[in-house]
């Protein structure tokens, strides 16, 4: 079986957030049933197999530090989140130890993923080695999360700005696996939701 980490991005600014009345100073520990946002990403990723689990923080670090008080997560700190969701991507991938195949890449706004999808990205890659990316896929096209293997991290350093992982999960072309998922919450977004 694969060594799969799970990383939380979760140091974004959150300007669209606040540009729609968002009236925290980051949407990710706005309450969403009942939790913080990225407190729910991160129980979802520690109820799955997915080890370690590294959450990113950057915009309002303590924060987002404090709304995941008393979970076992590894936290990194990414200076240049300003510069875009690429250099989260980076500082998340590097965190992790040599041991990992690859990483299952969650966005801090994404709330309502499950472990059984983190579950299903990993065991689609248990069933397919030679993988390079696995994603699900829904109605709407490819959703979040996804999983990334190692042989990607290379050029996940080489990213810049708003690039992320779905840049890298395109690039896998043949190597790419997708899953389907008939859940919405592949393609929730808090944004417009919450509108």
């Amino acid at each position: 079986m694969a060594d799969v980490a799970a990383v939380v991005l979760a140091a974004g600014k959150a300007s669209r957030w606040r540009a729609s009345g968002g009236t925290e100073p980051t949407k990710l520990i706005a309450v969403w049933k009942g939790a913080p946002m990225v407190r729910c990403v991160a129980l979802a990723a520690l109820a799955s197999r997915a080890r370690p689990v590294v959450v990113v923080l950057g915009h309002e670090a303590a924060a987002v530090r404090a709304a995941l008080d008393g979970l076992s997560a590894a936290f990194v700190e990414n200076r240049d989140y300003a510069q875009g969701l690429s250099t989260s991507l980076r500082a998340g991938l590097a965190a992790l130890p040599a041991r990992c195949d690859g990483a299952v890449v969650l966005l801090g706004d994404m709330p309502e993923v499950g472990a059984d999808l983190i579950d299903a990205l990993i065991s689609a890659f248990d069933a397919r080695p030679d993988a390079l990316a696995v994603a699900p896929r829904g109605a709407g096209g490819l959703g979040n999360p996804v999983l990334l293997a190692r042989g990607l991290f290379a050029q996940a350093a080489e990213l810049s700005g708003d690039k992320g992982a779905r840049r890298l999960v395109e690039r896998a072309g043949a190597r790419r696996v997708e899953i389907d998922w008939a859940g919405e919450e592949i393609a929730l977004d808090i944004d417009e939701a919450r509108g």
